[in-house]
């Protein structure tokens, strides 16, 4: 729908008795972005702080933290607002900037991941060249490309479909994602091209990257020590959760926004929220409390009467 200024303006049709319920569920969505917020720049804080923890593997788990926190700051207050609005909507130039934050940091942390992995293995496999391989140069390297790669890439879908027609303007869901396709009154053949090209840079060879690096630290730590099998399960067994969980959630995000499928709206919204809600909360848990170095300053912080 258009106004007097000639801005168009998207409306949100993916929350479930929203007038009932905002003030509920804009506590709970408050609550959440607060304990985010707090949680991965707690951890953050911790790995800056503590000079021992500046090492490649924790620099690269701050910068994951740190990207949980801009995707969360990306969808958060629109999100906040909506529930107490009477009307759900948003600028369609907006939702394409939303668009475009949500799917660049999704996909900087696929590679956030896998220099992640990339670390591991250089340690485990090659612990004699660790230090020559993994040098601050390389590690910023690696982080810089991180961001800036996935941005380069998920630019280019918003300029081709900025001045499309647009002959619907009732988007299913809560936030702007793939589904703002929909919308347009013919779909792009090009576009559906490049972003199948995006999809398996940004998703596919990273994780299949990742899968690979982690098979050959399980064979070659397979005939090792005890000791090493250990601390190699340690280390190993966060980043493949992480994985694994982000995985199967842009997995169903993708398929959603591709296929003609009809999602019930209430399995749609709670598919949603595991995207926006569970999963940055899921990054500070895991590193948190599965990570000894960062645990064990935890523990210093909130319980300094059990320091000896």
């Amino acid at each position: 729908m258009d106004n007097e200024l000639n801005v168009t303006y998207i409306t949100f049709d993916g929350h479930v008795e929203v007038q009932k319920y905002r003030y509920l569920y804009f506590v709970i969505m408050f609550t959440a972005y607060i304990l985010i917020i707090c949680s991965n720049s707690t951890i953050v804080g911790i790995i800056v702080i503590q000079k021992a923890l500046h090492e490649p593997m924790y620099i690269f788990i701050a910068a994951l933290l740190i990207n949980s926190v801009l995707f969360s700051t990306a969808i958060y207050p629109k999100l906040l607002i909506d529930f107490l609005s009477e009307k759900q909507i948003i600028s369609y130039s907006a939702c394409l900037f939303q668009w475009f934050i949500y799917y660049t940091l999704a996909s900087s942390e696929f590679f956030l991941l896998a220099a992640m992995a990339y670390d591991r293995y250089v340690s485990i496999c090659k612990p004699l060249q660790y230090p020559t391989i993994m040098r601050t140069k390389t590690v910023y390297v690696f982080l810089i490309l991180a961001w800036i790669l996935p941005a380069c890439q998920f630019s280019v879908g918003p300029l081709l479909i900025a001045n499309k027609k647009l002959c619907y303007f009732i988007l299913k869901g809560i936030i702007c994602n793939s589904t703002i396709q929909k919308l347009h009154c013919v779909s792009s053949t090009v576009l559906n091209a490049y972003g199948l090209i995006v999809f398996v840079i940004a998703v596919p060879l990273p994780v299949l990257f990742i899968l690979f690096t982690y098979t050959r630290i399980l064979i070659i730590t397979y005939g090792s020590s005890r000791e090493v099998r250990r601390k190699a399960a340690q280390t190993c067994l966060p980043h493949l959760l992480v994985l694994i969980n982000f995985s199967c959630l842009t997995t169903y995000d993708v398929l959603v926004g591709r296929l003609e499928t009809n999602v019930p709206k209430t399995v749609r919204l709670i598919m949603s929220l595991q995207m926006i809600f569970y999963h940055p909360l899921f990054n500070p848990i895991i590193y948190g409390f599965k990570m000894k170095e960062i645990y064990k300053h935890l523990k210093r912080l909130f319980r300094p009467d059990k320091l000896n």
